[in-house]
């Protein structure tokens, strides 16, 4: 039973610290798409939407496009992205940064930096919170024990 005070916050410890690793490499590789991408014209094929919750929960909708666009090279790329301006459609035409070497990880997202970081940095903070809590419920449960 001591070993579950352990187990839990350890496994939610290492979440953290893993989900705020990925959200400063995806902002840290969208800052590199908007400084160094090169850009091409894209075109929206579809948008969506997906819905999570309901019931007990809040339901949640997050707005994807999928994009197509065409390399300098000549090849053809497709992706889905979160969020985006809801105003685009199917059919329009819009600027695509890509990464010469990884044009997978393209966005059609405009730049915003400040608001790039500030989400990140609240992202990080709120993961930063929960580690120190756990870390916290560790070594409160040992001193108890």
């Amino acid at each position: 039973m001591d070993a579950f005070l352990y187990l839990v916050p350890g496994v939610m410890f290492t979440g953290c610290v893993f989900g705020a690793v990925q959200v400063i490499r995806r902002a840290r590789r969208t800052s590199k798409l908007w400084a160094q991408g090169r850009m091409a014209e894209g075109r929206c094929l579809n948008t969506y939407m997906k819905t999570s919750g309901g019931h007990d929960n809040a339901v949640r909708s997050t707005l994807h496009h999928v994009y197509e666009f065409t390399t300098r090279e000549g090849e053809r790329f497709r992706f889905d992205e979160v969020g985006g301006d809801s105003t685009v459609v199917a059919g329009d035409h819009v600027v695509v940064r890509y990464l010469a070497d990884r044009p997978q990880w393209a966005t059609a997202l405009q730049p915003a930096k400040g608001r790039l970081i500030f989400g990140t940095g609240v992202l990080v903070a709120f993961m930063g919170v929960v580690a120190v809590g756990c870390v916290l419920f560790a070594v409160s449960a040992h001193s108890a024990v």
